[in-house]
């Protein structure tokens, strides 16, 4: 069961990336609604892991 989640997982991810590279060469409004909503779950997921472990990727957190 948790093999099918995972599979599942993997396949929306490989759908999201191939809509924005569709969505990069001007596809249907559809194409680059679902690359806007993969493009901004990336966003939420990178700034996530951030928040989450300050420290361990070797900055000192201060961005400016």
């Amino acid at each position: 069961m948790v093999v099918l989640v995972l599979l599942g997982v993997l396949a929306l991810a490989v759908a999201g990336c191939v809509c924005v590279v569709w969505a990069e060469r001007g596809g249907p409004r559809w194409v680059r609604a679902v690359a806007t909503m993969t493009l901004a779950a990336g966003t939420v997921v990178r700034h996530s892991r951030r928040n989450r472990r300050p420290g361990l990727n070797g900055s000192t957190g201060d961005d400016g």
